[in-house]
């Protein structure tokens, strides 16, 4: 008799939320999704027939008219309402809304393209040499896989450069962390690059499509990139600097080539994406070589930080001891 009993409970418990064509909600799930349960609305009638009740019979034929869309939008408010978060509205200097999730209007700059893209740094001890050759000899396979799809070769390259960044400022973070210390700005510093060369990414995937392999080959080299350099970082980072200044030393070299494809007519010069023009500020007439262009010099200036982080380490000093470039590209 009471195993019966307490099927038959656990039925009216489960019944509704098994079976019901509708989901049913409870407690704070319930308020926040407007679902008022039964015991409330026993409490609260008049609560309920003011928001619920319409006020005649045309009422509540439009409320039924309703499209769905417009249902879902107003749940959608219900939930920002909820949380107290409400994405901000904002406009671009000419009024036009802005339409971009992933970076905003304080996060645009002009690039500095007057910096020098031929600066190198001469290896002169045994790591550096290492570091120098690795990367050289990393380019051999990229070259005769990519020949001059440049497009194709920037996609493959960015998905790589965004990794370093990344991993240095999050070593960065958990050290500042466990030792109670501040990091002089570097981590900030480390992850504006990262940012930076994924912008780079979404502004080429406007300009083309990766191929099936090539997005194999992106998944194969990100993880073994990832952790390579994540154990490089952990054991020398002045070594993980190093490699990644020639890494981006490479970097301008194909931008380079890029562009000298560009000029000589062999790529269309096709208009700018619109996410190029807002995040570099670019003029409305801006075109793809003009994209190449600040995309190299932002390659150039990470070329000169990581080159500087892997000196500050040489000279026996911490990163922490000498402010972040921040900003610097």
């Amino acid at each position: 008799m009471s195993s019966r009993m307490a099927g038959a409970a656990l039925l009216r418990h489960l019944g509704p939320r098994l079976f019901a064509a509708e989901p049913v909600y409870t407690g704070l799930a319930a308020s926040a999704r407007g679902v008022m349960p039964p015991a409330a609305a026993r409490i609260l009638p008049a609560r309920m027939a003011s928001t619920s009740a319409p006020a005649d019979a045309d009422g509540k034929e439009g409320a039924a008219e309703k499209p769905a869309a417009a249902a879902d939008q107003q749940s959608k408010k219900a939930v920002v309402s909820y949380w107290g978060i409400e994405r901000p509205k904002l406009v671009k200097e000419d009024g036009t809304e802005w339409k971009w999730f992933s970076f905003r209007p304080w996060d645009t700059y002009k690039s500095d393209t007057s910096i020098d893209v031929k600066k190198h740094h001469e290896p002169k001890n045994l790591p550096d040499k290492v570091a120098y050759w690795t990367v050289k000899s990393l380019r051999v396979p990229s070259d005769i896989f990519f020949q001059r799809r440049h497009e194709s070769h920037a996609l493959l390259l960015e998905t790589v450069a965004a990794v370093p960044g990344m991993v240095g400022g999050m070593l960065l973070h958990l050290r500042s962390l466990r030792r109670f210390e501040h990091s002089g700005g570097w981590i900030r510093a480390l992850l504006e690059e990262a940012e930076n060369e994924r912008m780079h990414l979404m502004t080429f995937l406007e300009v083309t499509q990766p191929r099936w392999w090539e997005r194999a080959l992106v998944l194969a080299a990100q993880g073994v990139f990832f952790n390579a350099y994540f154990v490089g970082y952990l054991v020398s980072p002045k070594f993980a600097h190093r490699f990644v200044g020639y890494l981006e030393e490479e970097a301008v070299y194909s931008y380079t080539e890029y562009l000298k494809d560009l000029e000589a007519g062999k790529i269309e010069n096709t208009p700018a994406p619109a996410i190029a023009i807002d995040y570099w500020r670019l003029p409305a007439d801006a075109t793809l070589k003009d994209v190449v262009t600040v995309v190299r010099a932002d390659e150039a200036h990470h070329r000169d930080v990581n080159h500087f982080a892997s000196d500050i380490h040489y000279q026996g000093m911490k990163l922490k001891e000498t402010p972040a470039p921040l900003g610097y590209h």
